[in-house]
């Protein structure tokens, strides 16, 4: 075979044909390759990356997590999450996650709800909701 020719059909066959790059829809996989996470698998492991978060930036960034998935946390989570900002002595962080669940939840009987829920933990705690600290609003 001349050597024009040998690299005209090493080219050729380096290149896919279309046929070869389509994907038969059998083999298509969902755009996430993770199983869903139940809610107490999701309660459960706020609980425990809370329970570990050892400083600001750690709290912080569980609670932006945490907060922007669909769902309103449960009340252990939120205890976990004010206890992790009381321990690395954040009063700030601990209020705006009460604001946090105002925002995420759909009426204010679920905000009282949760309150009501954590009353004991805020006592403990000496933290104050914002409607507390600035009066209603």
């Amino acid at each position: 075979m001349r050597p024009q020719m040998l690299t005209t059909v090493l080219r050729a066959a380096a290149r896919p044909t279309l046929a070869a790059t389509r994907v038969a829809p059998a083999l298509t996989r969902p755009a996430s390759g993770h199983a869903q996470e139940t809610f107490e698998q999701f309660t459960d492991r706020y609980v425990s990356f809370f329970q570990n978060a050892e400083d600001l930036f750690e709290v912080q960034r569980g609670l932006n997590n945490c907060f922007a998935h669909d769902l309103v946390p449960a009340p252990t989570v939120i205890e976990a999450a004010v206890r992790a900002a009381r321990r690395v002595n954040d009063y700030s962080t601990a209020v705006r996650i009460f604001e946090g669940i105002k925002e995420k939840v759909e009426n204010k009987q679920q905000y009282q709800a949760y309150l009501d829920e954590l009353k004991g933990l805020r006592q403990e705690l000496g933290i104050s909701i914002k409607e507390e600290l600035y009066g209603s609003s």
